[in-house]
């Protein structure tokens, strides 16, 4: 480790926190629906999209009601993406005349991009057209992260309001974020990257030639458009297959830097707009301080794993950090810092393979995945699953001091308590549940490219990334089969909306109660106390995945070795 690579972390750490309270100004009045600067010019459209689509905004919805039509809006869009990606090869914007997509990929694909997982069983420069990057998968990147936060404001207004039996309208939530928020920002985003050397361009190849004097062809596209909202919406598909480890992705330490800053900055900033709709940003702050002591232990641990290197390799003479499959534009710290925060927010872009990483310096973003992706998160979804813990804190902080439950100003009773574990159970189930299978199974066994432990982990891995919605990999796992593409599509599904309706139930059950002023003994959910015992409710949740798949890797070798026996 070094101090140019501390400078670089808590750098990036005093940014976003410098960030935090005027995003989160932003979102709030979003929230509220309240005019911004841009209604001036967005105004209009926004009123076009309603008439169009005949739409009140001011009507709001029951959280039944706005759980059904955002299950319907995703279904529909999800149905889109399916028929735009099968048609491929028969639509235009399609310069280097590539197929359309097998019927498993199609599914996997539409599915990973309408729950904000962006897992890729393809490589895109070699299997997407132009058409199907634009306005197969993009569209998606705006919506799923336009999505998520409207999810966070219905999650906010349960805590939020007083007897009431609505949470707001999502159509109108969705399009406020999208064109107020997602949409200005890209732009800039954009242009930025173009002026650092990002390709923005319908073409589909360029020619150049190389040092060597011979001829090489190059994939390109409208790289920049889909790399901006790819971060800020922690959505994580690369356009390349290299993602973010492409030159034409991320060609720079300041667009590296950039990157890393937007996948979490929408995250920061919904901390202190939480706090600011129930009324005491302190609660806000409380939430983020048990994030960043996450977020902050992760990257100790893996940028001490890489830059102590291989002690393998350091027995035979080869001294120095891990490099192997990382960037020498990036270097280590910046390379540990990029996988930390990818996988505590739900984006899933990658500077450098995971699959190549050390052991602890691999368990750091495999374990944030199973935490349940609340170290910060994915838009809206980071904060919404963080609120969910915390119920289960305040839970357990009634039973020890003898009271009812409450936090900013709700009881927290038995209903509240049940959805919430509900929600959370979803993902050691599904990811041991699957992992499991398919460690035992001929056609899951067939995708490892290693054998043994981290074959196992391969498969874990893929496992944990789709039902947390993260999209990263560990690179070993053949994943574009009909086997994994099915079941990965269906883990990716159950993870995104198999939490998001019981958080809605649990929002439109606080909706409807009284609020309870602090009492001399209401457990204090701002200070230090309060910020130690979430971190240690997520840590023992987390370890429920955690744990047992440690011990999921040597059963599955002995079952694998008597199959292979009996064979």
């Amino acid at each position: 480790m070094t101090v140019q690579g501390w400078i670089l972390i808590l750098g990036f750490v005093a940014i976003l926190l410098a960030l935090t309270r005027p995003v989160g100004a932003w979102l709030f009045a979003l929230y509220e629906g309240r005019r911004t600067p841009l209604h001036v010019v967005l105004g209009p459209v926004e009123s076009g999209f309603y008439r169009l689509a005949g739409i009140d905004p001011q009507q709001e919805q029951g959280w039944r009601r706005y759980a059904l039509h955002m299950l319907l809006f995703n279904v529909a869009l999800m149905a889109f993406t399916y028929a735009v990606l099968r048609l491929q090869g028969v639509l235009p914007g399609n310069p280097q005349g590539l197929a359309g997509l097998s019927p498993h990929l199609a599914f996997n694909t539409a599915v990973s991009f309408t729950t904000n997982t962006n897992w890729q069983s393809y490589g895109g420069e070699s299997t997407m057209s132009n058409l199907s990057q634009m306005l197969g998968l993009t569209i998606h990147n705006f919506l799923s992260a336009a999505t998520g936060i409207a999810l966070a404001f219905a999650l906010f207004r349960g805590f939020a309001r007083r007897e009431s039996r609505t949470v707001g309208n999502f159509w109108a939530d969705v399009t406020r974020v999208t064109l107020y928020l997602l949409l200005p920002l890209c732009i800039v985003y954009t242009v930025f990257l173009i002026a650092s050397g990002v390709p923005q361009t319908l073409a589909g190849t360029v020619n150049v030639g190389t040092l060597e004097g011979a001829q090489q062809v190059l994939a390109i596209g409208p790289v920049a458009s889909q790399e901006a909202i790819k971060m800020l919406g922690t959505n994580g598909g690369g356009f390349f297959n290299a993602n973010s480890a492409h030159p034409f992705e991320n060609p720079t330490a300041l667009t590296n830097l950039v990157q890393m800053l937007s996948i979490f900055v929408i995250g920061f900033g919904l901390t202190w707009t939480f706090g600011k709709a129930v009324g005491n940003t302190r609660q806000g702050w409380a939430i983020l301080s048990a994030m960043v002591i996450l977020f902050l232990a992760g990257v100790t641990v893996t940028y001490w794993q890489e830059a102590a290197g291989n002690p393998v390799l350091h027995g035979l003479g080869v001294a120095g950090g891990n490099m192997e499959g990382k960037e020498v534009r990036f270097g280590i710290a910046a390379s540990a810092l990029f996988s930390v925060v990818t996988t505590a927010a739900s984006c899933g872009a990658v500077n450098a393979m995971h699959d190549s990483f050390t052991a602890l310096g691999g368990m750091i973003p495999l374990f944030n995945m199973q935490l349940g992706e609340v170290v910060v998160g994915g838009v809206g979804a980071g904060i919404y699953g963080f609120l969910l813990f915390a119920i289960l804190a305040v839970f357990v902080a009634g039973l020890m001091v003898g009271r009812t439950p409450e936090y900013v100003g709700k009881k927290i009773e038995s209903r509240e308590v049940k959805l919430a574990v509900l929600a959370i159970a979803v993902l050691p189930l599904a990811i041991l549940g699957l992992a499991a299978l398919s460690s035992v199974l001929g056609q899951g066994l067939a995708g490892p490219l290693n054998k043994g432990p981290h074959g196992f982990s391969e498969i874990l891995y893929a496992f944990t990334s789709a039902v947390a919605n993260n999209g990263s990999a560990f690179a070993g796992l053949t994943a574009n089969t009909p086997y994994y593409n099915g079941l990965l599509g269906v883990a990716m599904w159950v993870g995104r909306f198999f939490i998001i309706v019981p958080m809605l139930a649990i929002a439109g059950s606080l909706a409807a109660k009284r609020h309870t002023p602090e009492s001399a003994g209401s457990f204090p959910t701002t200070g230090g106390l309060w910020v130690g015992l979430l971190v240690g409710i997520i840590l023992i949740l987390g370890g429920l995945t955690f744990l047992p798949s440690l011990a999921l890797g040597p059963i599955a070798d002995h079952l694998a070795m008597i199959r292979g026996t009996l064979s």
